[in-house]
């Protein structure tokens, strides 16, 4: 009988194991991170409501959970949640709306006389120092020239923000975020577990514990970031907005309103808010009274934030460090925009993550750990 060779079934035979390679592993990396930015690039300007309703269910998705586990169905939560967040944002902005319309009128009928004090007031600090340094170092020309550019910088910044806020792209992206952003942030709330269950589903099995514990790493900071500062801001500007207004500050309302919500960037709100309370103190105010009591308000402020309500909100959960938090959120303004502001956060407490994972990793490698040569 002769001698057959019997191949096996390729349907019927166990597969042979294969693993991929290094190469393969940071090719998709790469598509990963081109394709990001790629989007980025192309749908930038539409992004902003989707980038914001995914903040918003991200923030939501802890109290959806909760009523869940109550026995309530997971998109009534969510339908009660996105209608909620509505009811109090109309609420805010019916409240505001008056006397922030009253402030802005009461700005541009008193911008003359701003405009007035600001130029004399240059004017007799270039008269003071010609006094004191002679003609030949300050001239006539100069101060004409600075009494005359200090009014025409305020004209320049009011005519300005008149054209940015009657622009009809700025009033379609107000109605773009007003409509869309509620729909896609009730979609996603409601699915939001399984749409990470869909995500882990698609990691790696070879790497899938290592990169779930990162994720909930990732996930522990930047809630403990975005909750905690969402809290403060909201502190500081209502506490802002009254002192100010108390003292007797014209624009104290929107100054404070804006010096608190901008505190998710350290030190730019108190900074941006303090030069401008400042300025409107001493072109408003005919002594130096009111001018201390706005420079009081910033210093009780700069002691509340930071000995009572950032301790208190967000303490020692956010490894974040200041100057990290400043950079990623003008670098991601420089790169994409304000979508890039909204994604900077997030972005950078992954890559904190990242590289006090690999830190470690380096930390307890033979590359760090091997003695120096001897001899």
């Amino acid at each position: 009988m002769n001698d057959v060779e019997i191949r096996p079934n390729p349907i019927l035979a166990p597969a042979v194991e294969r693993q991929s390679t290094r190469g393969q592993r940071l090719a998709l990396l790469g598509g990963l991170l081109i394709g990001a930015y790629l989007a980025l690039q192309l749908f930038g300007s539409i992004l902003l409501p989707f980038v914001a309703a995914t903040g918003i269910a991200y923030f939501l998705d802890p109290v959806a959970t909760r009523l869940t586990r109550n026995g309530i169905p997971r998109g009534a939560a969510s339908l009660l949640l996105v209608l909620g967040l509505i009811a109090a944002a109309l609420l805010s902005a019916l409240l505001l709306y008056p006397l922030v319309i009253s402030q802005i009128g009461l700005l541009v009928g008193r911008l003359p006389s701003y405009i007035s004090a600001i130029r004399l007031f240059s004017t007799d600090v270039i008269a003071s120092l010609q006094q004191r340094l002679g003609p030949d170092f300050v001239g006539e020309k100069l101060r004409d020239l600075v009494g005359g550019q200090a009014g025409a910088m305020l004209s320049f910044l009011a005519s300005a923000l008149t054209r940015v806020i009657g622009g009809g792209f700025a009033l379609f992206n107000v109605l773009s975020l007003v409509v869309v952003t509620p729909v896609v942030a009730f979609y996603l709330l409601r699915d939001w577990p399984r749409v990470i269950a869909r995500i882990d589903s698609w990691m790696p099995r070879r790497y899938a514990g290592v990169l779930r514990a990162q994720f909930r790493e990732v996930d522990r900071i930047l809630a403990a970031w975005l909750r905690g500062q969402a809290i403060c801001c909201i502190i500081l500007a209502l506490f802002y907005a009254v002192a100010l207004s108390a003292v007797g500050l014209d624009l104290g309302l929107i100054v404070g309103l804006s010096a608190g919500l901008l505190s998710f960037i350290p030190y730019v709100g108190t900074i941006t808010g303090g030069v401008s309370s400042i300025g409107l103190a001493l072109a408003q105010f005919p002594n130096w009274t009111g001018v201390t009591m706005v420079i009081g308000v910033f210093i009780l402020g700069q002691t509340l934030e930071g000995y009572v309500i950032y301790p208190r909100f967000l303490g020692d959960r956010v490894e974040l460090h200041a100057v990290w938090v400043i950079f990623a959120l003008f670098a991601g303004g420089a790169a994409f925009g304000f979508v890039g502001v909204l994604l900077a956060v997030p972005v950078a407490a992954a890559i904190g993550v990242l590289c006090r994972f690999w830190l470690r990793r380096y930390l307890g490698s033979q590359l760090y750990l091997d003695p120096p040569a001897l001899g």
